[in-house]
């Protein structure tokens, strides 16, 4: 039977896009569709605040977009895309007015860690080291790795809770570097593998640095589609897929969707196990945003602050831990954990001359309608005080409101799914292939795969890969 296309794929976030380009790679008609009127999921930038001030409407700061596997393999650059990386990655203030700072150079980020100078090398230089023959293993699904001992080595870290693993440490400082690295994993980090997300990122920040897209996070998806449609790829947006009988016929369609979408969509093609086993999928915590317009930059009292493109604001790993336990279990804390970046400090088409942007989280129960303006603020005037004074204008939007901006997002769920042990890698279910439906011909390739969140387009290459074997009789060798 004659198809419309080889492939389509659903949905245009980094994922879908990675996707798309692996499959035109490799000679195959592909159609990338996309619900709303512009492309790019969690890649879009927009002016949210006042006129000539450009905000990062959900992803903002991308230290595994530069550190991904199959990115770095793109010409994205000849596509408009340049990144812009600061000096220093991200910052972590004290109450004592001190900071730890995560440099590109280790020996750099250990000074600052004073009695843990040592400790934190000695933790983190074999995983540097050694992460060019484990990052596909890391940022893939659970596969006997081509490098056993060295996946080990990171694996016996990774897998402990944060709390556990701040135990190699003495120092305040070094406790809380680790805690806020720690805390991107949107559950309690003293959950088991809660660390392996504070691994990967402060791995990447040796390795390529947290880097910002210069004119927003938009670029980013601009650089992807470019050289999608350059290989002969097809876009249409506009279009938001409900069923199968909405696309064309196609050999594979692949969606960037998390499992209560892709049930909606084509749950009726699915075995029974197969339904039910996404039925069961678990969501997580949800985040509340705030975007400012600023009258000058953010006056940190530590000086490293000053000078970071993130800034993780909670203090020391007792009060992270506690602020992310209570949102876990369905409170609003009155000190959240917030995550903030100041892009305008190194891009100055954000914000008109003298003026600045700022950018910022933090995490709130799933599906919060809770307004976490105040407590957002408070946290950042602890550290830096007067900078209430310099807001010009603020856009806010609670998770019920981050879920209907992007459906992805459930309840405000910006990682596509809760990332423990339970769902690490047997996400969106306990199948040899996570990316494989029980339907031939459809796969699932969102952040409810694994890797999981982040801006890597990692999901996106393995279902891709997934579908060129079984579909197309393409075999690939591993990046």
């Amino acid at each position: 039977m004659k198809t419309d296309y080889d492939a389509v794929v659903v949905g245009s976030g980094p994922n879908g896009l990675a996707a798309a380009i692996l499959l035109q790679q490799h000679g195959l008609s592909v159609l990338l569709t996309e619900g709303k009127d512009s492309i790019g999921g969690g890649l879009r930038s927009e002016q949210l605040t006042l006129p000539g001030y450009i905000h990062d409407v959900c992803s903002a700061i991308h230290p595994l977009a530069a550190a991904s596997p199959f990115f770095k393999t793109l010409p994205l650059q000849k596509f408009g895309l340049e990144f812009i990386y600061p000096a220093i990655a991200a910052a972590h203030p004290f109450d004592n007015g001190k900071a730890a700072a995560l440099y590109q150079p280790i020996t750099d980020t250990a000074h600052t860690l004073g009695a843990d100078e040592g400790a934190y090398r000695k933790l983190m230089q074999p995983i540097v080291n050694n992460w060019p023959a484990i990052a596909t293993n890391v940022l893939g699904p659970l596969r006997f790795p081509q490098h056993p001992l060295k996946m080990a080595r990171f694996g016996l870290a990774a897998l402990q809770p944060a709390t556990t693993l701040s135990g190699r440490f003495k120092t305040p400082e070094a406790k809380g570097l680790l805690a806020g690295m720690a805390a991107h994993c949107m559950q309690p980090i003293s959950n088991p593998a809660s660390s392996a997300v504070a691994l990967v990122l402060l791995a990447a920040g040796h390795l390529n640095g947290w880097p910002l897209p210069k004119g927003g996070s938009q670029q980013i998806a601009h650089a992807l589609a470019g050289y999608f449609i350059s290989l002969g790829g097809k876009i249409e947006t506009g279009t938001y897929i409900r069923s199968m009988g909405q696309l064309p016929s196609a050999k594979a369609v692949l969606f960037d969707v998390t499992p209560r979408q892709l049930l909606q969509i084509a749950g009726h093609r699915f075995s029974n196990i197969y339904k039910w086993q996404l039925q069961r999928y678990r969501y997580g915590m949800g985040v509340f945003k705030v975007d400012w317009a600023l009258d000058g930059p953010i006056p940190f009292t530590a000086g490293q602050c000053r000078h970071a493109g993130t800034v993780h604001i909670g203090n020391a790993i007792n009060e992270i831990a506690a602020s992310e336990k209570q949102t876990w279990q369905g409170q609003h804390p009155e000190k959240p954990f917030v995550l903030l970046a100041q892009q305008s400090l190194f891009d100055n088409s954000r914000a008109p001359q003298g003026k600045h942007t700022a950018w910022a989280y933090c995490h709130v129960p799933h599906g919060s309608v809770r307004d976490m303006t105040d407590r957002i603020e408070n946290q950042v005037e602890r550290f830096a005080p007067g900078f209430k004074d310099r807001i010009l204008a603020r856009h806010t939007m609670n998770a019920a409101q981050v879920e209907a901006y992007n459906p992805n997002y459930i309840g405000g769920d910006i990682g596509g799914g809760v990332t423990d042990l339970g769902q690490l890698f047997t996400r969106p279910a306990l199948r040899w292939s996570p990316y494989r439906t029980s339907a031939k011909g459809i796969y699932i390739c969102s952040s409810s795969t694994p890797p999981g969140g982040g801006v890597h387009g990692m999901c996106g290459y393995h279902s891709a890969r997934q579908a060129l074997r079984d579909i197309f009789n393409i075999p690939l060798k591993a990046l």
